[in-house]
C-alpha cells in the first residue's frame, strides 16, 4: 500500500522540521510506502534548507518547486507527484500530526467505502501572547459557529475537515482541486465530495496541533479572504454550502443598518440595539471563559469581532464583485496573509 502525503509550504522554517519529523513518526499498517512532497512555493527564510537537511534521514522526502505560489496549485502538484498511489493525505506545514493520524485515517477509509474522507481535532497552538488569545477564541462555538469542524468534540460526520486523508480514487472520479480558489479550494473539493455522494469523517481521536497566525492584522486579512472566497465557491456550485456561513455578513448588515436609527429617535435605536447588546454580552461571557488570562481579556473581548466583522465584510465584498457585479476575484484578494 502506498501513502502519499503532500505539503503545501510557504516560508515555514520555525515549523516545518517538526511537522515532518511527526509525519514519519506515525503509525502505519505493516508493508505501506510512504511519500512525503513538501511542494515549497519557493521559500526564501531557510525553508528550503531545513527540508533538504532532513532528506538523508528520509529518503522518501521531495521537494516540488510551486513557482505559482498558492496553496491550491501546491494540492495539485503534490498528488500529480506522488503519482497512483492509494491514499492521499494533506498536511499543513503548521500542522503537527499525532501518532495514531495516518493509522486512523487509514482504518477509517477502509472499513467504509461510503467514506471518502478523514480528518481529526485542531488543538491550537501559539507562539505568542496574541496568538494564545487567538488560539483559545477559535476553539468556541461563539468564534467560529456551531457544526464548525474545529469545535466538535464528538466523532462523526460533518461538511469538512482539516488535514484530510482521501483516496486516491476520489480525485479519479471528482477531479482535483480548483486552481481558481486561492482560498476555500478544501471546501469546495469537500463539497464535491457530498455531492457526489461521500461521507466527511471527523475523528476526534486524532488530532494536529496548529500553530496560529500571531498577530491581529493577519487574523483579519486571513477571514476577510474566507468570507470573500465563500461567495466565490458558493457561485461555482450555485448554492449556499453552509447556512453558517451566513451570519457574519447578515450581522455586518445589521450594524450598518442600525447606524440611521441613531436619528430617528432613542426608543427606535434602543429596541434596534437589542441584537448588539445580545452580542457584546455573548462577548463577554464567551472571553472571560476562553481568555487565558485577566490582563488578556481585553484582546480576547476584540479577537471575537475581528472574527465575525472580518468574514462579513470579505462575504459582502465577494457577494458584490461576483454576484452584483459578474467580476472575476481581484488580485488584491489573491495574497495571503502571514
Amino acid at each position: 500500500m502506498k501513502i502519499t502525503v503532500v505539503i503545501p509550504c510557504r516560508n515555514e522554517v520555525l515549523y516545518i522540521e517538526e511537522c515532518i519529523h511527526a509525519i514519519y513518526n506515525c503509525e502505519l499498517p505493516s508493508n505501506t510506502e510512504i511519500q512525503v512532497f513538501v511542494v515549497d512555493g519557493m521559500s526564501d527564510d531557510g525553508t528550503r534548507d531545513k527540508v533538504n537537511s532532513l532528506i538523508a534521514s528520509y529518503p522518501t522526502l521531495e521537494i516540488v518547486d510551486n513557482v505559482k505560489q498558492l496553496t491550491p496549485y501546491a494540492f495539485n502538484l503534490g498528488i500529480y507527484a506522488g503519482g497512483k498511489t492509494d491514499f492521499v493525505q494533506i498536511v499543513g506545514a503548521r500542522h503537527i500530526l499525532s501518532p495514531n493520524y495516518l493509522l486512523n485515517c487509514f482504518n477509517k477509509l477502509s472499513e467504509d467505502a461510503s467514506t471518502w474522507c478523514v480528518g481529526g481535532r485542531i488543538d491550537n497552538k501559539y507562539i505568542n501572547d496574541v496568538g494564545e488569545v487567538i488560539s483559545k477564541a477559535m476553539g468556541t462555538t461563539f468564534g467560529m459557529g456551531l457544526g464548525n469542524f474545529r469545535t466538535l468534540e464528538k466523532s462523526g460526520f460533518t461538511d469538512t475537515v482539516t488535514s484530510p486523508m482521501y483516496p486516491y480514487w476520489v480525485f479519479e472520479k471528482i477531479g482535483f482541486f480548483d486552481e481558481e480558489l486561492i482560498r476555500n479550494q478544501d471546501d469546495d473539493f469537500n463539497y464535491r465530495v457530498t455531492s457526489e455522494g461521500g461521507k466527511i469523517y471527523y475523528d476526534n481521536d486524532i488530532s494536529l496541533k496548529y500553530y496560529v497566525r500571531g498577530n491581529f492584522k493577519g487574523l483579519w486579512r486571513q477571514f476577510f479572504q474566507y468570507g470573500y472566497w465563500k461567495v466565490y465557491v458558493n457561485k461555482k456550485h450555485k448554492a449556499v454550502t453552509t447556512m453558517r456561513q451566513l451570519v457574519p455578513p447578515a450581522f455586518v448588515v445589521y450594524l450598518i443598518l442600525l447606524i440611521p436609527t441613531l436619528f430617528l429617535g432613542q426608543t427606535l435605536f434602543l429596541l434596534s440595539a437589542i441584537p448588539l447588546i445580545a452580542y457584546l454580552l455573548l462577548d463577554v461571557a464567551f472571553s472571560l471563559k476562553a481568555s487565558p488570562s485577566t490582563n488578556k481579556l481585553f484582546q480576547t473581548l476584540i479577537t471575537f469581532p475581528i472574527l465575525h466583522v472580518s468574514y462579513g465584510l470579505g462575504y459582502l465584498k465577494g457577494m458584490i464583485e461576483f454576484i452584483i457585479l459578474n467580476k472575476k476575484p481581484a488580485d488584491s484578494q489573491k495574497r495571503l496573509s502571514r
